[in-house]
């Protein structure tokens, strides 16, 4: 039986991916944790506790007195908010993984998940069908500290077993948590707004084309890297996922075939310069070979479910 601890469970991941991990593995088995209360329903449904990643001596302590098996780490600072306090981020972000890697190196919880993100490369990537193997020269806080990660996991994994996962994450799409301060999340803010008020103005510009993922998939490929066999894993650093990439007007016009009155304008600010220097489009070809990663929300599907959930939770 599957020990489960989600550290970050009252964030935008955290939140669904507990109730996700629920279903499979039972409710008593997934033990939800962060620094703040969850929303109702994951704290609802089963175990949750106040869990301070930074905080080594009780993170272990947690692990082994609940005989933990896996881990997911899903603690961080994102690249917008990273921005404004650097030296902090860099400390959060990076102590929050050395915790669980050593944790992991020191108890039975050896399976151990850590998201990176698209934030890992920089303007000298190759910004269309951005390689698995690539340049990596990050210019932000958020993306220095997924690099530094990606090499630990694989460290870990080498010189003392632990059976590191992650994913490149896109830039993440979801009705049920408020934005968390990413380079990408106008494309969580202006579906809000097309219901609220009709209109959206953009942090980023028309034309910035960037990957996205619709939370329900970013789930199940997170679960299913987990779940696959690992002696079929070719990576142990981070793997690429694709998504589906648009720019801010792709959007806006997919969101006026459903509200025709809505109108976006446009004011670029500090975001702008993170997202010039991510990818446009991501190759996925390694995770499709290694462990069948998928994508079943194309831009119309996704529109469609985000401005409808929205409604019925705004109750409009």
């Amino acid at each position: 039986m599957e020990k489960i601890l989600v550290i970050g469970s009252s964030g935008q991941i955290g939140s669904e991916l507990v109730l996700a991990l629920r279903k499979i593995h039972g409710d008593e088995n997934v033990f939800a944790t962060d620094i703040k209360y969850p929303p109702e329903e994951v704290g609802r449904s089963g175990p949750f506790q106040i869990l301070d990643v930074l905080d080594f001596q009780n993170l272990l302590h947690f692990v082994v007195r609940y005989k933990i098996t896996q881990v997911y780490n899903l603690a961080a600072v994102l690249s917008g908010n990273a921005e404004k306090i650097p030296l902090q981020a860099w400390d959060i972000n990076m102590k929050a993984l050395m915790n669980t890697l050593e944790a992991a190196r020191q108890s039975d919880a050896k399976k151990l998940f850590w998201p990176s993100s698209i934030a890992v490369f920089g303007p000298t990537t190759p910004r269309h069908e951005t390689p698995q193997l690539t340049v990596m020269e990050p210019n932000t806080v958020y993306g220095i500290s997924k690099v530094a990660g990606e090499r630990w996991g694989e460290y870990y994994n080498k010189r003392y077993g632990v059976d590191f996962r992650s994913v490149r994450y896109p830039g993440l799409i979801s009705y049920k948590t408020e934005p968390g301060g990413g380079t990408t999340d106008y494309a969580v803010e202006i579906f809000f707004d097309a219901i609220k008020k009709g209109s959206y103005e953009s942090f980023l510009s028309e034309d910035t084309a960037l990957p996205m993922m619709f939370m329900d998939d970013a789930i199940a490929n997170t679960i299913e890297l987990m779940q696959h066999d690992g002696n079929k894993l070719s990576l142990r650093s981070s793997y690429n996922i694709a998504g589906i990439s648009f720019t801010p007007k792709q959007l806006a016009e997919e969101i006026k075939k459903h509200i025709p009155e809505f109108s976006i304008s446009y004011n670029p600010d500090f975001r702008q310069a993170i997202a010039d220097s991510w990818p446009a489009s991501i190759d996925e070809s390694v995770a499709q070979k290694d462990w069948g990663v998928k994508t079943e929300f194309n831009l119309q599907k996704m529109t469609k479910v985000m401005l409808e959930k929205i409604k019925e939770q705004l109750k409009v």
